[in-house]
């Protein structure tokens, strides 16, 4: 019977004909249908996904060579363009657009003999902690259906989460790839900004949007990234440097680690004692085991999600004007009496509550009055950080904090809130805001049953220490 524990395990036994790719995708089609209820599937690619894993035990029956994801089955967050598939956003405005292109981590995947199986639900156009948002229905965390599986990547989360899928892509604004990670008890990585292009990523908030991968391990991960990193002459922001070879460095890390972390983080008042008290005692293991860990001080945590708020609806109000009706999405058909109240009737209706409330918020920050007293101030705040972040890692090669402030809360606790449901975000934010990586680590159980973990970060281009780290913590501590 087919199991999957990591893709070199996996394709060690595709190459030693123990089991096939057809058998494998077989598997997680009724895993899927087995486990519909969960919502987070919005669409499944069955016949495709079967036919596509036959032309790939065909190559290698054929003895050509592998590619480094022969025959791994991916899942892609809905916001992310597969040619001729259906890219929505979770969103009605977009429910029948579909892509024209491939989206460069997309064709990355693809080269190298990967398998998409389908498209995961999310919060529409990536705006939500929670995956209440999708105008879709929202996703049940597989540990507890009565519970968020976070979001905005709920559905990519609970993929990997529940065994439906090898791997998936999601992606990460402002924590939505390491925060649904943390929810579900799975790795969850946010490269630093521009390692991985943005091309066919619906886009968001530009300068902080970034694909991320949800992986159960931190090996999966690695390799992962090893593929879909790199330049793209399709994409201005994607960086030039070489792409290391993640997955083969991954032992070969520093014997011990210079490890920062914010006091004020890990006393602020919406922390989860739990959480608190069980990150105090891993930094306590940490430094059992040779590692350097001290407190930094960092007075601008109240600072860290008003700007974050402030920067990416003025940037969400921007990037979806395109979204108007006419030249694809939504389009009112009745009700209006000129273009103004054509735009307002096909918006109105397109987009959800959320979109709604945060391209109004970026509509304000960037309107003539009020311009220099948010917007203006906000990006200061931003160079601030980035200039703090730089002096921390001139000292550091690692910095920790918890994930999340509580561990995966129920459904309706928070959605009444939007101030609560934002501040959720407290931890996330600061490495959307400074470019830096980021990765979430599967390490601990709340009394409530839930998982939680700590997130890890470095300076900006070094994924290899962060992935290095991650490994030892997950082997060692």
């Amino acid at each position: 019977m087919f199991s999957f524990r990591s893709i070199k395990d996996y394709q060690s036994h595709l190459l030693n004909g123990q089991t096939s790719c057809v058998e494998a995708v077989s598997f997680y089609l009724e895993h899927i249908r087995l486990n519909s209820h969960l919502n987070a599937f919005l669409e499944v690619y069955d016949e495709e996904a079967l036919k596509r894993a036959e032309e790939l035990d065909a190559l290698l029956a054929a003895g050509k060579k592998p590619g480094k994801m022969h025959g791994v089955v991916i899942a892609l967050k809905d916001v992310i363009c597969y040619k001729d598939h259906k890219a929505s956003a979770a969103s009605r405005i977009l429910e029948n657009y579909t892509a024209i292109y491939h989206a460069t981590a997309v064709a990355k995947l693809l080269a190298e003999g990967a398998i998409i199986i389908g498209r995961n639900n999310c919060d529409e156009f990536a705006m939500g902690s929670s995956n209440e948002n999708s105008s879709f229905g929202k996703v049940l965390n597989a540990l507890d259906n009565q519970r968020v599986p976070g979001g905005s990547s709920g559905g990519s989360a609970v993929a990997v989460q529940a065994g439906l899928c090898m791997i998936s892509l999601g992606s990460d604004t402002g924590g939505s790839v390491r925060q649904p990670a943390d929810f579900c008890g799975i790795v969850g990585l946010k490269p630093g900004y521009g390692k991985v292009s943005r091309y066919g990523l619906i886009a968001y908030a530009s300068s902080f949007d970034q694909i991320g991968v949800f992986a159960n391990s931190v090996a999966d991960a690695a390799l992962t990234l090893e593929v879909i990193a790199g330049a793209d002459e399709f994409d201005s922001t994607a960086g030039n440097e070489p792409v290391l070879p993640y997955s083969a460095k991954l032992s070969e890390g520093k014997p011990s680690y210079k490890i920062a972390y914010f006091k004020e983080a890990l006393e602020h008042p919406s922390l989860d004692p739990e959480i608190g008290t069980a990150i105090r005692q891993m930094i306590t293991r940490l430094r059992e085991k040779g590692h350097v860990v001290e407190p930094v001080p960092f007075d601008f945590t109240d600072y860290i999600v008003p700007a974050y708020y402030v920067l990416t609806t003025a940037e969400a109000s921007s990037n979806l004007s395109r979204f108007d009706g006419v030249k694809y999405g939504y389009s009112a058909k009745a009700g209006f009496t000129d273009l103004t109240d054509f735009y307002k009737k096909s918006r109105s209706h397109g987009f959800g509550k959320e979109v709604k409330r945060r391209i109004m918020l970026g509509t304000f920050v960037l309107s003539a009055g009020y311009f220099d007293a948010y917007f203006t101030k906000a990006q200061q705040v931003r160079q601030i950080l980035v200039e703090k972040t730089a002096e921390i890692f001139s000292s550091y090669d690692i910095l920790i904090s918890p994930t999340v402030p509580s561990p995966a809360f129920k459904f309706g606790e928070k959605s009444n809130n939007p101030i609560e449901m934002f501040l959720a975000d407290i931890y996330t934010v600061y490495a959307n805001l400074v470019g830096i990586p980021g990765i979430s680590l599967p390490l601990f159980k709340h009394s409530s049953g839930m998982p939680f973990g700590i997130q890890a970060q470095c300076p900006r281009e070094d994924e290899l220490t962060l992935l290095q780290f991650s490994h030892r913590v997950m082997t060692e501590i």
